[in-house]
């Protein structure tokens, strides 16, 4: 007869196994698809020390379809350990983006839950740019705030004081998909301790956040505007206020 410990480990080498199997199957697509002429103008772009393979988003999204329908993880771990074992041990920075389209994979929204944060807080901070961190806080930690209101709440207004200037971005745009479900009293909150930062990454994340709302309630957030004027940065105001601009809502930036 097996001991609890025995099962344990076997069970816990099949994770690995299948985290691993997982992995190779994508490293091997994702290479058969590379595009050598197309990869130096892409690191360029997102000015990343880590190399492209060239691989586009099209052909990225179909690869991670593929290999995730033939690499089924039965269980909230052995996905958690398939992420990090994409995101950790990534050469391209497509494997990164296919660790991200894992962890929002549809078949596996049952997995997401409040256990999966850490890894979400993981690929933010470890991450720490904005084509990772800005899909993780709108569509992983947005889905947590919906399903987790009041704890998420707390966890987000702590990530809005952070010295990671990430773990602040995440907490202001992460209502961006929200629409008439914003709570605008959080999303203020999460604002405030940025308010008069400097870093470019936190005053477009508070325009973006700001006109996001503005589609759902331009009257709400004019009012912020006015209000906190003389505090908000001007791009944070102009980004805010870009569409009312535009059809002549408002006259000016103030």
């Amino acid at each position: 007869m097996k001991s609890e410990n025995s099962v344990s480990a076997q069970e816990g080498q099949s994770r690995c196994c299948r985290s691993a199997a997982l992995r190779r199957a994508l490293q091997e697509a994702l290479r058969k698809s590379a595009n050598p002429e197309k990869a130096p103008g892409m690191q360029a772009y997102m000015k990343s020390e880590m190399p492209y393979l060239g691989v586009q988003t099209p052909a990225l999204k179909a690869i991670c379809r593929k290999v995730f329908t033939a690499h089924p993880l039965e269980a909230q771990q052995c996905w958690l350990d398939a992420i990090f074992t994409i995101w950790r041990n990534a050469d391209y920075r497509e494997e990164r983006y296919a660790a991200i389209k894992l962890a929002e994979h549809r078949a596996y929204r049952g997995f997401q839950t409040l256990d999966a944060l850490p890894c979400y807080e993981e690929m933010i901070t470890d991450g720490a740019w904005w084509d990772y961190v800005d899909t993780i806080a709108s569509r992983l930690v947005g889905n947590l705030l919906k399903q987790y209101p009041e704890k998420m709440k707390t966890r987000m207004l702590e990530w809005a004081h952070s010295a990671d200037i990430w773990k602040r971005r995440t907490s202001i745009i992460c209502q961006l998909r929200f629409k008439e479900a914003t709570d605008f009293e959080l999303l203020r909150a999460c604002i405030a301790p940025s308010i008069e930062r400097r870093e470019f990454f936190l005053r477009k994340a508070t325009g973006w956040a700001l006109r996001e709302y503005a589609k759902t309630n331009p009257d709400e957030v004019v009012a912020y505007i006015m209000d906190n004027a003389h505090r908000l940065s001007t791009l944070s105001k102009r980004e805010a206020l870009r569409i009312l601009l535009k059809t002549g809502d408002i006259a000016a930036v103030p």
